[in-house]
C-alpha cells in the first residue's frame, strides 16, 4: 500500500473490478418496489465474501502508471465454508483462478480492509474511481472497509458511497447517455477497439481493460470544444440505481421471479451470476 500511496498522488485515475460468487438470494416480497434491486445486492452482498479485486491506476489523459500499473488482490475464500452460486464458481475456474490457492493464500479481507483505509485511495475526491456496470463492486468494498452489513436502505447507500469514494465513473451508465453502444464490457471495448491485456474475468486484466475503454469512450462522446472529458452528465451514477433513467421502473420478468425464496440455495445454488461484467 506504500506503492500505492505515492502512486496516487499522479495517477488518481483508478480503475476497479471485483470478481465474486454471484448471486445465491433474491429479497422476499409479494409486490414490486422500487428499491429492490437495492435489496438483492443488499442481501447477496451481506451473505457473500468478496473472491478478487483489480485496480489500475493512470493520469488525467489515461497514460498508465510506470512499471506496475495493474494490481491484483486475492481474497481468503473455501469453496468448503463459504457460500456461492455454482455457475460463477465454474466461470470463474474457467478464467484460470485457483479456490485451493484463494483458501490456502488468499489474503485476509478484515486487514486489507484496513489497509485500504489508510492507502489514499478512499474518502478523497481527488481519486476518480472507473468501473462498469459497478453496484456490486462498490457494495464489496464497503463492506470491506466498514467490516459492516451495507446499510438498510438505498439513500443510506448512497451517502456512504459518497463518503467513501466521492469521484465515481461508472461507464455503462455512460453508454446508456450515447447511441449504437450495448453489451458488456469486452464488446464494447471491442466497439472501440481497445486491446485486452490477460484473462477475461479476471479483475486485474478487467480493470485494465475498463481504464482504456473508459478513456476512449470519453474522449469519443464526452469532450468539450476543447478536447477535455466533461464529466457533469455521468459523475456519480450508477447503472440500475438511484433515480435516474436506468432504474428498472416496474418488476422483474418472469425468468427472474423464479427466485421468491430468501435463499434460492446455498453451496451450488442455481441463481443469477453477477460475477460476470
Amino acid at each position: 500500500m506504500v506503492i500505492i500511496r505515492e502512486l496516487i498522488e499522479t495517477h488518481p485515475y483508478v480503475a476497479m473490478d471485483t470478481e465474486f460468487p454471484g448471486v445465491v438470494a433474491r429479497p422476499v416480497s409479494e409486490t414490486y418496489t422500487s428499491d429492490f434491486h437495492y435489496k438483492s445486492l443488499k442481501c447477496n452482498v451481506d451473505l457473500l465474501k468478496i473472491i478478487q479485486l483489480g485496480l489500475t491506476f493512470a493520469d488525467e489523459n489515461g497514460n498508465y502508471a510506470k512499471g506496475c500499473p495493474c494490481w491484483q488482490f486475492n481474497f481468503k475464500f473455501n469453496l468448503n465454508d463459504d457460500m456461492f452460486a455454482q455457475d460463477s464458481i465454474d466461470l470463474l475456474v474457467t478464467s484460470g483462478i485457483s479456490f485451493e490457492d484463494h483458501a490456502t493464500r488468499g489474503i485476509d479481507p478484515l486487514h486489507f480492509g484496513e489497509l485500504l483505509m489508510v492507502s489514499g485511495l478512499v474518502l478523497d475526491d481527488r481519486v476518480k474511481w472507473v468501473s462498469f456496470h459497478s453496484g456490486y463492486d462498490y457494495a464489496y468494498l464497503l463492506k470491506v472497509l466498514t467490516t459492516q452489513d451495507l446499510p438498510k436502505d438505498e439513500k443510506s447507500f448512497f451517502e456512504l458511497l459518497k463518503i467513501y469514494f466521492p469521484t465515481i465513473y461508472d461507464i455503462k451508465y455512460m453508454t446508456s447517455l450515447c447511441d449504437g453502444h450495448f453489451g458488456g464490457l469486452q464488446r464494447l471495448a471491442d466497439a472501440l477497439s481497445c486491446p485486452r491485456i490477460g484473462p477475461e474475468h479476471q479483475a486485474g486484466s478487467d480493470s485494465l481493460l475498463t481504464m482504456v475503454t473508459y478513456f476512449a469512450l470519453a474522449n469519443s462522446k464526452f469532450t468539450n470544444d476543447s478536447g477535455g472529458i466533461v464529466d457533469k452528465k455521468f459523475k456519480n451514477e450508477l447503472y440500475g440505481y438511484g433515480s435516474n433513467h436506468t432504474v428498472r421502473k416496474g418488476p422483474m420478468t418472469s425468468s427472474h421471479n423464479s427466485s421468491n425464496s430468501a435463499l434460492s440455495n446455498l453451496n451450488g445454488s442455481n441463481g443469477d451470476s453477477s460475477s460476470v461484467h
